[in-house]
């Protein structure tokens, strides 16, 4: 039986329910008002799929209808995988959180700071960090790194003859000060290529979508699986407000040279293996592919007193982050840690990210479940993504006190 038809079988109970029926029913509305072209949702318990189902268009220049088994495009959702990557080789010895990560990378050796930067003129000065970046703070976002669609330093930085920035940029802070979402990953993938001597796509495929049994999931997507690929997609006009639309050109099949921080395709059945392998405490159908006291450490705090704030987009391709606690939330070792709980949402310590074109994630350890919800389109954390986001939640908690 394949992936796809066995989880199908898992959910049959869950989803003739009553609550079922009514989580179906909000997110096929959420399509049939054009809020989003198109979502793929899961959930999950520790034993087994409870719910999985597709609503809507996964092209909507084609109407190609969306199925369970479609493709996405995850991006950011490529983080937690490459970041329980370093942590393989961290619990194995090979290398320590605290490790300046030069060490392994020497084109870090050096890393400057923006002492000041003019919007106006772009004129810059710049000073030497303070200290050196560890494993840990790439881990975490707190390595001074960003993006240029999160600071707008980045965004307008243009560097002068002769100077090169491995991962994009000089440091807005120095590491260990704040929490700035960035590039931070794609650091700790090139960590992981040279610490174990294998290319990232190489070895996440060893040792853990084999062992997963993720077979869905790569950054280079197979010709015969192209057709179940979701296409690009994006919200018109210049502040990304109308009715979606196509991208144009769609990208490839192919990724030239794959990063640690994004660049992976996936199903909601393959991440939700992912999410359950993490409510398992790092093992899933009798594999172990990380110590349970792994991955209990991955989801603890580890930026201390700072806190993680609620972003300004500095370009259209992303609305604010407004999905995050401001200054309440913490991060782990890969993952965003909620601090809040909400009535009839996820609990507190429950940890989460998203990828750009509005896929998302939630694992809620303390309740046993985890969530997969999955759209293909521009701006990242567009209001009527997050609000079909939210309904699923709470959807998902509501079947899961009826099943029990």
């Amino acid at each position: 039986m394949s992936t796809v038809l066995a989880a199908l079988a898992d959910t049959a109970i869950a989803q003739n329910s009553p609550v079922s029926a009514a989580l179906d029913a909000s997110l096929s509305g959420a399509v049939e008002r054009k809020d989003v072209p198109g979502v793929v949702a899961l959930i999950t318990d520790r034993e087994r799929v409870l719910y999985q189902s597709a609503f809507g268009v996964a092209d909507v220049a084609t109407g190609r209808s969306l199925t369970t088994d479609a493709l996405f495009r995850i991006a950011s959702m490529t983080k937690p995988i490459t970041s329980l990557a370093l942590m393989q080789l961290v619990e194995q010895g090979r290398l320590g959180l605290d490790d300046p990560a030069e060490k392994y990378l020497p084109e870090l050796a050096g890393l400057k700071v923006f002492e000041s930067f003019d919007a106006a003129t772009g004129a810059y000065q710049l000073r030497p960090a303070s200290r050196p970046a560890t494993a840990r703070h790439f881990l975490t976002h707190t390595s001074g790194l960003a993006y240029p669609f999160t600071s707008a330093t980045w965004r307008d930085f243009k560097p002068r003859a002769g100077e090169t920035y491995p991962f994009g940029g000089p440091l807005l802070f120095d590491p260990g000060e704040r929490w700035y979402y960035s590039t931070s990953t794609d650091v700790v993938g090139r960590l992981v290529e040279v610490v174990s001597g294998q290319k990232l796509e190489d070895y996440f495929r060893q040792h853990i979508f084999a062992p997963l049994k993720m077979d869905d999931t790569s950054y280079n997507v197979p010709e015969a699986k192209g057709p179940r690929l979701v296409a690009q997609q994006q919200r018109a006009g210049e502040c990304m407000d109308g009715a979606i639309e196509l991208q144009k050109p769609q990208p490839g099949l192919t990724i030239a040279s794959p990063i640690g921080g994004g660049g992976l395709a996936s199903t909601a059945s393959d991440y939700g293996r992912f999410v359950r392998m993490l409510l398992n405490g790092g093992v899933l159908d009798g594999v172990r592919i990380l110590k349970a006291e792994t991955v209990t450490l991955m989801g603890q705090n580890h930026i201390g007193t700072i806190s993680v704030p609620a972003l300004k987009s500095a370009l259209p391709r992303s609305a604010d982050f407004t999905f995050i606690a401001d200054g309440r939330d913490k991060w782990g070792l890969g993952f965003l840690i909620t601090a809040d709980q909400i009535p009839g949402r996820r609990s507190p310590g429950s940890l989460s990210w998203g990828g750009i074109n509005n896929t998302f994630f939630w694992v809620d350890p303390t309740r046993g479940i985890a969530g997969v919800i999955m759209m293909q389109y521009l701006p990242f954390a567009d209001s009527k993504a997050l609000g079909v986001y939210d309904a699923f939640e709470r959807g998902a908690y509501q079947l899961v006190e009826a099943a029990r």
